[in-house]
Protein backbone atom coordinates (compact mmCIF):
# COMPACT_ATOMS: atom_id res chain seq x y z
CA UNK A 1 0.00 0.00 0.00
CA UNK A 2 1.56 3.50 -1.03
CA UNK A 3 1.77 6.21 0.92
CA UNK A 4 -0.29 8.38 -1.12
CA UNK A 5 -3.31 5.59 -0.98
CA UNK A 6 -5.78 7.05 1.34
CA UNK A 7 -6.32 3.61 3.66
CA UNK A 8 -3.30 5.08 5.36
CA UNK A 9 -5.43 7.80 6.92
CA UNK A 10 -8.38 6.37 9.06
CA UNK A 11 -9.13 9.13 10.91
CA UNK A 12 -11.62 10.81 7.81
CA UNK A 13 -14.50 8.85 6.28
CA UNK A 14 -15.13 11.43 3.68
CA UNK A 15 -11.90 10.07 2.66
CA UNK A 16 -13.84 6.92 1.71
CA UNK A 17 -17.10 8.37 -0.24
CA UNK A 18 -17.93 8.06 -3.64
CA UNK A 19 -14.34 6.08 -4.79
CA UNK A 20 -14.09 2.96 -6.25
CA UNK A 21 -11.43 0.47 -5.07
CA UNK A 22 -9.83 -1.60 -8.01
CA UNK A 23 -8.57 -5.16 -6.88
CA UNK A 24 -9.98 -8.11 -5.44
CA UNK A 25 -12.55 -7.23 -2.83
CA UNK A 26 -11.36 -9.13 -0.55
CA UNK A 27 -8.01 -7.71 -0.43
CA UNK A 28 -9.47 -4.41 -0.97
CA UNK A 29 -12.05 -4.54 1.90
CA UNK A 30 -9.13 -5.96 4.16
CA UNK A 31 -7.62 -2.62 4.02
CA UNK A 32 -10.83 -0.75 5.10
CA UNK A 33 -11.74 0.97 8.74
CA UNK A 34 -14.49 -1.03 10.94
CA UNK A 35 -17.71 0.59 11.14
CA UNK A 36 -17.30 2.00 7.88
CA UNK A 37 -20.77 1.95 5.89
CA UNK A 38 -24.58 2.45 6.91
CA UNK A 39 -25.78 -0.58 4.27
CA UNK A 40 -24.13 -3.50 1.91
CA UNK A 41 -25.23 -4.08 -0.96
CA UNK A 42 -23.75 -7.57 -2.82
CA UNK A 43 -24.21 -8.91 -6.38
CA UNK A 44 -21.87 -12.03 -5.94
CA UNK A 45 -20.96 -14.60 -8.67
CA UNK A 46 -23.82 -16.92 -8.41
CA UNK A 47 -21.58 -19.50 -9.55
CA UNK A 48 -24.13 -20.97 -12.29
CA UNK A 49 -22.28 -24.22 -13.10
CA UNK A 50 -22.93 -23.87 -16.95
CA UNK A 51 -22.12 -27.02 -18.71
CA UNK A 52 -21.31 -26.09 -22.30
CA UNK A 53 -23.48 -23.50 -24.84
CA UNK A 54 -27.25 -22.84 -24.40
CA UNK A 55 -28.76 -23.00 -27.44
CA UNK A 56 -32.41 -22.20 -28.30
CA UNK A 57 -34.74 -24.44 -30.33
CA UNK A 58 -33.78 -22.86 -33.76
CA UNK A 59 -29.74 -23.16 -32.57
CA UNK A 60 -28.77 -20.04 -32.14
CA UNK A 61 -26.35 -19.06 -29.34
CA UNK A 62 -27.40 -17.74 -26.38
CA UNK A 63 -25.45 -15.51 -24.60
CA UNK A 64 -25.35 -16.57 -20.83
CA UNK A 65 -23.34 -15.75 -18.00
CA UNK A 66 -19.86 -17.74 -18.78
CA UNK A 67 -17.44 -15.36 -17.20
CA UNK A 68 -14.14 -16.43 -15.61
CA UNK A 69 -15.73 -14.34 -12.38
CA UNK A 70 -18.82 -16.56 -12.11
CA UNK A 71 -16.68 -19.60 -12.13
CA UNK A 72 -15.57 -21.41 -8.73
CA UNK A 73 -13.94 -25.20 -8.64
CA UNK A 74 -16.64 -26.65 -6.04
CA UNK A 75 -19.34 -25.70 -4.03
CA UNK A 76 -16.50 -25.86 -1.10
CA UNK A 77 -14.54 -23.39 -3.04
CA UNK A 78 -17.84 -21.24 -3.47
CA UNK A 79 -18.64 -21.16 -0.23
CA UNK A 80 -15.17 -20.28 1.30
CA UNK A 81 -14.97 -17.32 -0.99
CA UNK A 82 -18.87 -16.56 0.33
CA UNK A 83 -17.82 -17.17 3.94
CA UNK A 84 -14.78 -14.30 3.13
CA UNK A 85 -16.73 -11.22 1.78
CA UNK A 86 -19.26 -11.76 3.89
CA UNK A 87 -16.92 -11.19 7.32
CA UNK A 88 -15.12 -8.34 5.78
CA UNK A 89 -18.58 -6.87 4.89
CA UNK A 90 -20.04 -7.44 9.01
CA UNK A 91 -16.59 -5.91 9.80
CA UNK A 92 -17.20 -2.56 7.67
CA UNK A 93 -20.61 -2.24 8.57
CA UNK A 94 -21.85 0.57 11.37
CA UNK A 95 -24.21 -0.79 14.40
CA UNK A 96 -27.14 -0.99 13.11
CA UNK A 97 -26.36 -1.35 9.61
CA UNK A 98 -27.68 -3.64 6.73
CA UNK A 99 -26.72 -5.61 3.92
CA UNK A 100 -28.46 -6.64 0.81
CA UNK A 101 -27.20 -9.80 -1.22
CA UNK A 102 -29.19 -11.22 -4.57
CA UNK A 103 -29.22 -14.46 -5.87
CA UNK A 104 -30.70 -17.34 -7.99
CA UNK A 105 -31.50 -20.21 -7.23
CA UNK A 106 -28.34 -21.21 -7.73
CA UNK A 107 -26.36 -19.69 -4.68
CA UNK A 108 -28.40 -17.74 -2.79
CA UNK A 109 -29.31 -20.82 0.04
CA UNK A 110 -25.87 -21.41 0.43
CA UNK A 111 -25.13 -17.71 1.34
CA UNK A 112 -28.52 -17.23 3.13
CA UNK A 113 -27.21 -20.22 5.73
CA UNK A 114 -23.66 -18.89 5.85
CA UNK A 115 -24.65 -15.70 6.86
CA UNK A 116 -26.59 -16.65 9.71
CA UNK A 117 -23.51 -18.80 10.86
CA UNK A 118 -21.56 -15.96 10.73
CA UNK A 119 -24.20 -13.79 13.20
CA UNK A 120 -26.24 -11.71 10.92
CA UNK A 121 -30.03 -11.70 11.47
CA UNK A 122 -32.31 -11.81 8.27
CA UNK A 123 -35.28 -9.45 8.33
CA UNK A 124 -36.91 -10.31 5.03
CA UNK A 125 -36.15 -12.33 1.78
CA UNK A 126 -37.21 -10.32 -1.47
CA UNK A 127 -38.31 -12.06 -4.21
CA UNK A 128 -37.86 -9.76 -7.79
CA UNK A 129 -40.41 -10.81 -10.08
CA UNK A 130 -38.68 -9.97 -13.64
CA UNK A 131 -41.43 -8.72 -16.05
CA UNK A 132 -39.49 -9.78 -18.48
CA UNK A 133 -37.45 -12.81 -17.78
CA UNK A 134 -35.49 -15.17 -20.12
CA UNK A 135 -37.62 -18.09 -21.41
CA UNK A 136 -36.43 -21.24 -20.75
CA UNK A 137 -35.69 -22.47 -24.39
CA UNK A 138 -35.87 -26.11 -23.73
CA UNK A 139 -39.34 -26.40 -22.00
CA UNK A 140 -37.80 -29.02 -19.93
CA UNK A 141 -38.31 -26.41 -16.33
CA UNK A 142 -39.93 -23.56 -15.08
CA UNK A 143 -39.19 -20.24 -16.58
CA UNK A 144 -36.78 -18.78 -14.11
CA UNK A 145 -39.09 -15.35 -14.14
CA UNK A 146 -37.49 -14.17 -10.44
CA UNK A 147 -34.37 -13.41 -8.23
CA UNK A 148 -34.22 -13.57 -4.71
CA UNK A 149 -32.87 -10.83 -2.06
CA UNK A 150 -31.82 -11.15 1.30
CA UNK A 151 -31.94 -8.23 3.81
CA UNK A 152 -29.94 -8.90 6.96
CA UNK A 153 -28.96 -6.78 10.34
CA UNK A 154 -25.13 -7.06 11.20
CA UNK A 155 -26.54 -8.51 14.11
CA UNK A 156 -29.38 -9.23 16.14
CA UNK A 157 -28.11 -7.10 19.46
CA UNK A 158 -28.67 -3.96 17.72
CA UNK A 159 -31.62 -3.30 15.93
CA UNK A 160 -32.28 0.45 15.06
CA UNK A 161 -31.54 0.25 11.83
CA UNK A 162 -32.99 2.23 8.82
CA UNK A 163 -36.44 1.44 7.20
CA UNK A 164 -38.38 3.88 5.95
CA UNK A 165 -41.89 2.27 6.32
CA UNK A 166 -44.31 5.49 5.91
CA UNK A 167 -42.04 6.35 3.03
CA UNK A 168 -42.64 3.38 1.19
CA UNK A 169 -46.04 3.00 2.14
CA UNK A 170 -47.37 6.29 0.90
CA UNK A 171 -45.05 6.15 -2.66
CA UNK A 172 -46.98 2.48 -2.69
CA UNK A 173 -51.28 3.86 -3.02
CA UNK A 174 -51.11 3.78 1.12
CA UNK A 175 -50.24 0.32 1.28
CA UNK A 176 -47.50 -1.78 3.03
CA UNK A 177 -44.72 -2.09 0.37
CA UNK A 178 -44.67 -5.82 0.07
CA UNK A 179 -41.92 -8.29 -0.56
CA UNK A 180 -42.53 -8.91 -3.95
CA UNK A 181 -41.12 -6.63 -6.02
CA UNK A 182 -41.77 -6.22 -10.17
CA UNK A 183 -39.27 -4.35 -12.27
CA UNK A 184 -38.42 -5.77 -15.88
CA UNK A 185 -34.74 -6.80 -16.59
CA UNK A 186 -32.14 -4.26 -17.70
CA UNK A 187 -32.81 -3.49 -21.28
CA UNK A 188 -33.00 -0.46 -23.42
CA UNK A 189 -30.81 2.73 -23.00
CA UNK A 190 -30.07 1.54 -19.58
CA UNK A 191 -28.12 -1.49 -20.56
CA UNK A 192 -24.54 -0.63 -21.07
CA UNK A 193 -23.47 -2.12 -24.50
CA UNK A 194 -19.99 -2.11 -26.39
CA UNK A 195 -19.05 -0.73 -29.67
CA UNK A 196 -20.25 -3.75 -30.89
CA UNK A 197 -23.45 -3.61 -29.13
CA UNK A 198 -22.64 -6.24 -27.12
CA UNK A 199 -23.46 -6.32 -23.45
CA UNK A 200 -20.68 -4.65 -21.67
CA UNK A 201 -21.62 -6.21 -18.12
CA UNK A 202 -23.69 -9.82 -18.57
CA UNK A 203 -25.51 -9.53 -15.28
CA UNK A 204 -26.06 -5.64 -15.29
CA UNK A 205 -28.89 -4.49 -12.43
CA UNK A 206 -31.78 -2.62 -13.15
CA UNK A 207 -31.41 0.97 -11.39
CA UNK A 208 -34.91 0.85 -10.44
CA UNK A 209 -33.97 -2.35 -8.05
CA UNK A 210 -31.07 -0.45 -6.64
CA UNK A 211 -33.48 2.81 -6.14
CA UNK A 212 -35.66 0.81 -3.82
CA UNK A 213 -33.53 -1.09 -2.24
CA UNK A 214 -32.16 2.62 -1.23
CA UNK A 215 -35.31 3.99 -0.68
CA UNK A 216 -35.83 1.61 1.88
CA UNK A 217 -33.15 1.01 3.95
CA UNK A 218 -30.84 4.20 3.88
CA UNK A 219 -31.07 7.85 4.55
CA UNK A 220 -29.84 11.05 2.31
CA UNK A 221 -25.81 11.08 3.20
CA UNK A 222 -25.46 7.53 4.13
CA UNK A 223 -22.99 5.79 2.36
CA UNK A 224 -23.48 2.14 0.26
CA UNK A 225 -20.91 -0.10 0.28
CA UNK A 226 -20.59 -2.83 -2.95
CA UNK A 227 -18.14 -5.33 -3.44
CA UNK A 228 -19.06 -6.42 -6.46
CA UNK A 229 -19.50 -2.98 -8.27
CA UNK A 230 -19.20 -4.37 -12.46
CA UNK A 231 -20.67 -1.58 -14.61
CA UNK A 232 -21.50 0.73 -11.32
CA UNK A 233 -25.62 0.64 -10.88
CA UNK A 234 -24.90 1.06 -6.96
CA UNK A 235 -23.00 4.35 -8.00
CA UNK A 236 -24.80 5.54 -10.36
CA UNK A 237 -27.94 5.22 -8.09
CA UNK A 238 -26.69 6.60 -4.89
CA UNK A 239 -25.18 9.68 -6.90
CA UNK A 240 -29.20 10.07 -8.24
CA UNK A 241 -30.39 9.54 -4.65
CA UNK A 242 -28.16 11.83 -2.81
CA UNK A 243 -26.46 9.10 -0.90
CA UNK A 244 -22.64 7.95 -0.98
CA UNK A 245 -20.97 4.79 -2.52
CA UNK A 246 -17.66 2.84 -1.93
CA UNK A 247 -17.54 0.37 -4.51
CA UNK A 248 -14.50 -2.38 -5.45
CA UNK A 249 -14.32 -3.96 -8.66
CA UNK A 250 -10.76 -5.60 -9.95
CA UNK A 251 -11.80 -5.43 -13.85
CA UNK A 252 -10.01 -2.37 -15.22
CA UNK A 253 -13.19 -1.80 -18.16
CA UNK A 254 -15.68 -1.78 -15.68
CA UNK A 255 -13.49 0.26 -13.42
CA UNK A 256 -13.76 2.65 -16.47
CA UNK A 257 -17.44 2.43 -17.07
CA UNK A 258 -18.53 2.92 -13.95
CA UNK A 259 -16.96 6.04 -13.57
CA UNK A 260 -17.80 7.14 -16.62
CA UNK A 261 -21.72 6.27 -15.88
CA UNK A 262 -21.34 7.94 -12.57
CA UNK A 263 -20.23 10.99 -13.55
CA UNK A 264 -23.14 11.65 -16.08
CA UNK A 265 -25.42 11.19 -13.24
CA UNK A 266 -27.55 13.73 -11.98
CA UNK A 267 -28.82 14.18 -8.13
CA UNK A 268 -32.60 14.70 -8.06
CA UNK A 269 -33.78 17.13 -5.99
CA UNK A 270 -36.46 16.83 -3.23
CA UNK A 271 -39.41 17.24 -5.58
CA UNK A 272 -37.93 14.36 -7.87
CA UNK A 273 -37.70 12.44 -5.24
CA UNK A 274 -41.07 12.46 -3.80
CA UNK A 275 -42.45 11.85 -7.74
CA UNK A 276 -40.08 8.96 -7.59
CA UNK A 277 -41.14 7.36 -4.66
CA UNK A 278 -44.93 7.88 -6.06
CA UNK A 279 -44.35 5.80 -8.91
CA UNK A 280 -46.17 3.06 -9.15
CA UNK A 281 -45.71 -0.58 -10.54
CA UNK A 282 -47.44 -2.14 -13.65
CA UNK A 283 -50.58 -4.14 -12.66
CA UNK A 284 -48.44 -8.09 -12.27
CA UNK A 285 -49.90 -10.57 -14.97
CA UNK A 286 -52.22 -12.87 -13.94
CA UNK A 287 -52.14 -16.58 -16.27
CA UNK A 288 -55.56 -17.97 -17.31
CA UNK A 289 -54.42 -21.17 -15.36
CA UNK A 290 -55.40 -18.94 -12.07
CA UNK A 291 -59.41 -18.65 -13.13
CA UNK A 292 -59.39 -22.70 -13.44
CA UNK A 293 -56.88 -23.03 -9.56
CA UNK A 294 -59.69 -20.40 -8.49
CA UNK A 295 -62.60 -22.73 -9.30
CA UNK A 296 -64.29 -18.92 -11.74
CA UNK A 297 -63.22 -21.23 -14.88
CA UNK A 298 -63.84 -25.32 -14.85
CA UNK A 299 -62.34 -28.09 -16.73
CA UNK A 300 -64.47 -29.09 -19.68
CA UNK A 301 -66.51 -25.37 -20.09
CA UNK A 302 -66.99 -23.80 -23.35
CA UNK A 303 -65.47 -20.52 -23.70
CA UNK A 304 -67.61 -18.66 -26.80
CA UNK A 305 -66.49 -15.02 -29.07
CA UNK A 306 -68.80 -12.56 -28.46
CA UNK A 307 -71.19 -13.54 -30.59
CA UNK A 308 -70.94 -17.06 -30.37
CA UNK A 309 -69.35 -17.94 -33.40
CA UNK A 310 -66.49 -19.95 -32.49
CA UNK A 311 -66.07 -21.76 -28.97
CA UNK A 312 -63.61 -23.38 -27.65
CA UNK A 313 -63.36 -26.15 -24.66
CA UNK A 314 -61.27 -25.64 -21.70
CA UNK A 315 -58.76 -28.01 -20.49
CA UNK A 316 -57.16 -28.79 -16.90
CA UNK A 317 -53.71 -27.04 -17.96
CA UNK A 318 -55.36 -23.90 -18.80
CA UNK A 319 -55.24 -24.56 -22.65
CA UNK A 320 -58.28 -24.48 -25.35
CA UNK A 321 -59.27 -26.90 -27.94
CA UNK A 322 -60.52 -25.61 -30.91
CA UNK A 323 -61.20 -27.99 -33.67
CA UNK A 324 -58.73 -30.18 -32.85
CA UNK A 325 -55.84 -27.70 -32.38
CA UNK A 326 -54.77 -26.66 -28.87
CA UNK A 327 -52.89 -23.72 -27.34
CA UNK A 328 -53.77 -20.63 -24.87
CA UNK A 329 -56.17 -18.17 -24.97
CA UNK A 330 -54.82 -15.74 -27.46
CA UNK A 331 -53.27 -18.49 -30.18
CA UNK A 332 -56.83 -20.38 -30.20
CA UNK A 333 -58.69 -16.63 -30.67
CA UNK A 334 -56.14 -16.40 -33.13
CA UNK A 335 -56.82 -18.88 -35.02
CA UNK A 336 -60.63 -18.37 -34.30
CA UNK A 337 -60.56 -15.67 -36.28
CA UNK A 338 -58.15 -16.27 -38.80
CA UNK A 339 -56.14 -13.34 -37.48
CA UNK A 340 -52.26 -12.66 -36.26
CA UNK A 341 -52.85 -11.30 -32.92
CA UNK A 342 -55.76 -11.49 -30.26
CA UNK A 343 -56.07 -10.42 -26.54
CA UNK A 344 -57.57 -13.83 -25.45
CA UNK A 345 -58.68 -11.71 -22.27
CA UNK A 346 -61.37 -9.65 -24.02
CA UNK A 347 -62.19 -12.34 -27.02
CA UNK A 348 -63.38 -15.32 -24.84
CA UNK A 349 -66.79 -15.21 -22.80
CA UNK A 350 -68.61 -17.74 -20.37
CA UNK A 351 -71.82 -17.94 -19.99
CA UNK A 352 -72.85 -16.85 -16.77
CA UNK A 353 -76.54 -18.57 -16.73
CA UNK A 354 -77.94 -17.70 -20.20
CA UNK A 355 -75.22 -14.37 -20.18
CA UNK A 356 -72.30 -14.45 -22.04
CA UNK A 357 -69.57 -12.53 -19.40
CA UNK A 358 -65.78 -11.51 -20.48
CA UNK A 359 -63.48 -13.91 -18.84
CA UNK A 360 -61.52 -10.63 -18.32
CA UNK A 361 -64.14 -9.92 -15.06
CA UNK A 362 -62.41 -12.90 -13.77
CA UNK A 363 -59.25 -11.77 -14.24
CA UNK A 364 -60.17 -8.75 -12.66
CA UNK A 365 -61.99 -10.35 -9.48
CA UNK A 366 -58.58 -12.25 -9.12
CA UNK A 367 -56.72 -9.46 -9.22
CA UNK A 368 -59.03 -7.93 -6.58
CA UNK A 369 -58.70 -10.75 -4.55
CA UNK A 370 -55.29 -11.20 -4.28
CA UNK A 371 -55.16 -7.29 -3.45
CA UNK A 372 -53.16 -6.82 -6.55
CA UNK A 373 -55.36 -3.49 -7.59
Amino acid sequence: MSTNDPRNSFSCEEKWKNRILKGDCLVELEGLPIDLVDVVFADPPYNLQLEGNLRRPDHTLVHGVDDPWDQFESFQAYDKFTRSWLLACRRLLKPGGTLWVIGSYHNIFRVGSILQDLGFWILNDIIWRKSNPMPNFHGRRFQNAHETLIWALRDSKNKKYTFNYKALKAGNEDLQMRSDWLFPICTGAERLKDHFGRKLHSTQKPEALLARIMLASTKPGDTILDPFFGSGTTGAVAKRLGRNFIGVEREELYVQVASQRIANVQQLDQVDLEILLRTCAPKPRIPFLSLIEAGFIKAGMILYDKEKQHSALVRADGMLVYKGDSGSIHMIGCKAQQKETCNGWTYWHYDDSGKLRSIDKLRSRIRHEWLLD
